[in-house]
């Protein structure tokens, strides 16, 4: 099984990989956020793919999402972890904690970009569950064996569950929205994950955030206003633990999956078959051409 990553803030290369070469793609949604980097951890092929670039010049709402996702689907990928800087709203959730959410609250106005759907094709996937419960269950494995294991680079810990609510960015929070999202028991905040699951669910790969915290948003008063300067100091300790955990993880990702994220689009295609346009049909191929041939 061929896994992907995908790198957020601070996590901009893969180490562990051998083998390692550049994948440039052309997708039929444009070119993704880089080149894919293609290595093998073990036995396992891996590519790792930088959300925002390499040197992060890709602003949260300028990520090409579709030709991200679109281009794992297209070079075999079936899993994806992806990694993410997060602001906390639950003050259990402390800073370089990691949580692997499992739900998701849209804050984006960006809607008709989460899909690859439309032009002449309809199609409502499942999304009661977002994220891929099998792989969690692995991830949270894990993330537990380095924490475990007493040499994790700072004193996290992992939250299972939990919902993250995807704003827009590039500016953070201001205190009044932040305090709305705890009233309402949301756990953590970023500006990247929802798309990617989104996308990731319409394709029938499995998807897992690990979202890893840098600071308290900005509801919580006494730590003072978050900056860039707090946040990278946090993501040092961030990345090295993700780098542990992808290590770890991604043997015990790659056995096999018998959960449904293979075949969510089985039920979902609404149009007839005749009534979707040629190009549409050749543009989704890679996602519908094995219920559609």
């Amino acid at each position: 099984m061929k896994i992907g990553v995908i790198g957020g803030s601070g996590l901009y290369a893969m180490e562990g990989l051998t083998d390692v070469r550049s994948v440039s793609m052309e997708t039929p949604f444009g070119a993704p956020s880089d080149n894919y980097v293609h290595g093998r951890l073990g036995e396992v092929e891996v590519f790792f793919l930088p959300r925002h670039g390499v040197g992060h010049r890709l602003l949260p709402s300028e990520i090409n999402h579709r030709a991200n996702i679109m281009g794992f689907k297209m070079l075999g990928v079936e899993r994806i972890v992806s990694v993410s800087a997060v602001g906390s709203l639950d003050e259990a959730m402390r800073p370089r904690d990691v949580v692997l959410p499992d739900q998701y609250f849209d804050r984006t106005k960006q809607f008709a970009s989460h899909t690859f759907f439309g032009r002449g094709l309809v199609a409502h996937v499942g999304f009661g569950d977002p994220a891929c419960a099998e792989l969690r269950e692995a991830m949270a494995r894990a993330i537990r064996a380095v924490l475990g294991a007493g040499n994790a680079p700072s004193d996290a810990r992992l939250h299972v569950g939990g919902a993250y609510v995807n704003m827009e960015g590039p500016a953070f929070s201001t205190r009044a929205e932040s305090q709305s999202y705890r009233a309402r028991g949301f756990s953590i905040i970023g500006m990247t994950s929802l798309p990617e699951a989104k996308l990731c669910r319409e394709a029938e790969l499995c998807y897992q955030a690990m979202a890893m915290v840098t600071d308290y948003d900005c509801w919580r008063e006494s730590e003072g206003p978050v900056t860039v300067e707090m946040i990278i100091g946090h993501l040092t300790a961030n990345t090295q633990l993700a780098r542990r955990v992808l290590v770890e993880a991604i043997p015990l990702i790659a056995r096999g999956r018998s959960c449904s994220c293979g075949s969510a689009l089985a039920s979902a295609l609404i149009t007839e078959r005749g009534s979707v346009p040629a190009e549409t049909l050749e543009r989704l191929r890679p996602i519908v051409g094995r219920y559609w041939r």
